[in-house]
């Protein structure tokens, strides 16, 4: 496998808050990761970091061999944010959101051409969201929203997904779409890192997970991960049993 993601002894500050401390994560390609911790355990701040959004306090990140700017720039990366991230009354459509993964494919012009119209179309198809391409994106349900942010990253033809809880307030359907599209898009090599709270997905969905509480407590295959005293680390004692 070609590594994908390596991120090295990085920290992020807020100010008096240790959001992430010296946090060492290397994923590589064809696989899904799930990344799982409470509330304020830097999740979405390491995805933010990978991203490019965040400048780390120290440390580094490679994405594909470039650094987390440069990957970001290429269009390698796509980022399904939380839904309270978005603002979902910007008056843009569903199919004019997917066209956002084409920009860096689009000429000086900034104008889609025909491979762009088709890219956004397959991709909408294989979401399902066809029928809703010319929607508001804010008149989506939850789980239509997550699925739109997911087909934006695939016709971006990004090699790596960062997904924040995208299973967080979605139906059913979209959770098992969103689900198969994952580990379709694994198949074909692509790097899935995704955040959940959902521990019973976990073993089905994800080939390793990732224990986080500012720092990597524990990264190895799901069921080792979801042991329950890998779980008193991050959660405390208190842990819901899973069967």
């Amino acid at each position: 496998m070609n590594e994908a993601i390596r991120v090295e002894n990085v920290s992020v500050h807020y100010g008096e808050v240790h959001a992430l401390d010296d946090v060492d994560l290397t994923l590589n390609s064809g696989s899904v990761c799930g990344l799982i911790g409470m509330n304020g355990s830097g999740k979405s701040t390491l995805f933010k970091v990978i991203m490019g959004m965040i400048k780390p306090d120290n440390g580094s990140v490679r994405i594909a061999g470039l650094d987390a700017a440069a990957a970001r720039k290429s269009g390698r990366v796509g980022y399904v944010p939380q839904s309270e991230d978005v603002d979902w009354t910007f008056p843009i459509s569903v199919r004019d959101v997917v066209m956002m993964g084409r920009y860096g494919h689009l000429g000086f012009l900034r104008r889609p051409r025909r491979a762009d119209r088709e890219a956004v179309a397959a991709a909408l198809e294989r979401v399902e969201l066809t029928e809703f391409a010319d929607r508001q994106i804010g008149q989506l349900s939850g789980g239509q929203k997550k699925r739109a942010f997911v087909a934006r990253g695939i016709a971006q033809d990004a090699s790596i997904l960062l997904l924040d809880e995208p299973f967080a307030g979605v139906d059913k359907r979209s959770e098992a779409t969103i689900s198969t599209l994952l580990r379709e898009l694994a198949a074909d090599g692509r790097s899935i890192l995704v955040s959940t709270h959902d521990l019973h997905a976990v073993p089905k969905l994800c080939d390793e997970a990732v224990l986080l509480m500012r720092k990597v407590l524990v990264h190895s295959d799901p069921d080792t991960v979801l042991q329950p005293e890998n779980l008193a680390l991050a959660f405390g004692l208190d842990v819901m049993d899973r069967t």
